[in-house]
Formats: structure tokens, C-alpha cells, sequence
């Protein structure tokens, strides 16, 4: 009998766990700006199924018929039911209150950032953002399921 040892470094096993991680992940990306939806997209299309709506009511109507992302990234200030009323809808719903939602904002208030975490956002980041910071901010609630 033979045994192998194989040594991986740390950073291979970190691209590894992420590509394993991102396979099948789905993205609900809600934003009434289309130029924001499309960067959004191009980002993410590599490594997750995205999928986009306009605004709130939209995303909550195509939850509601038994579409569960993996995560949502949202805006607030949108017509017709804004990200504060998609974060309450979400919270109060059995079936989607466990989603991971990032808020991707222009709103760089504090007490709007603690609302919005009051109200079950898992992260708050605010535009212009670094695409790599909001890639990593997308990974960190897969890859903490892993060990929870």
C-alpha cells in the first residue's frame, strides 16, 4: 500500500473552496437603474446565476412563487416598494427571512446603514464600490455556511 501526501498552499485551497462554493449560487440583483443591473451582471455572470428585477415588488413577486436565491444584493431607493420595504417583507416571511442580503447603496448615512442591518441586511456596502471588495463580500456568507 502507498500513501500519497499531497501539500496544496493556502491559496489554492481558498480559489478551490470559492469556485466549489460559487458553483449553482444564485444571485437576485433588485435595482431600478439598468446600467447598475448590466455592471452587476457582467460582474457576477462568471461565478453565480444572476438574476434581475427592476424593484422590490418585482423581486418579492418572483420569490413568492417559490424562486429562493442564494443571496440578494438590493438598493434602496427604488420605485414602487424600496429596499427598505423588500428587507421588512423579507424578514417577516418564513421562507425567505435565511437569504443573505447585501444592500449596495448610495446612501453612506450611518443611521440608514443601521437600519437597513436592523431590518436583517447581512452587509452594507456603498456605490461607487471596488468590484473585488463586492466579490468578496458576496463569498463571505457562502463560505460561512460552511461552517455553521
Amino acid at each position: 500500500m502507498q500513501i500519497v501526501i499531497i501539500r496544496l498552499s493556502a491559496s489554492l485551497i481558498a480559489e478551490w473552496s470559492f469556485h466549489l462554493l460559487s458553483i449553482m449560487k444564485s444571485v437576485l440583483i433588485v435595482d431600478d437603474d439598468p446600467s447598475m443591473r448590466w455592471l452587476l451582471r457582467n460582474l457576477l455572470l462568471t461565478k453565480y446565476e444572476v438574476v434581475m428585477k427592476n424593484n422590490g415588488m418585482e423581486a418579492f413577486s418572483w420569490l413568492s412563487v417559490q424562486n429562493i436565491p442564494d443571496l440578494i444584493i438590493s438598493d434602496i431607493r427604488m420605485p414602487v416598494m424600496d429596499g427598505f420595504e423588500l428587507l421588512e417583507n423579507l424578514a417577516i416571511s418564513g421562507l425567505f427571512k435565511n437569504i443573505p442580503i447585501i444592500m449596495l447603496t448610495g446612501f453612506d448615512e450611518p443611521f440608514t446603514r443601521k437600519r437597513c442591518l436592523d431590518l436583517g441586511a447581512c452587509d452594507y456596502l456603498v456605490k461607487p464600490f471596488k468590484p473585488g471588495e463586492l466579490l468578496d463580500r458576496i463569498a463571505f456568507p457562502f463560505v460561512s455556511k460552511m461552517f455553521l
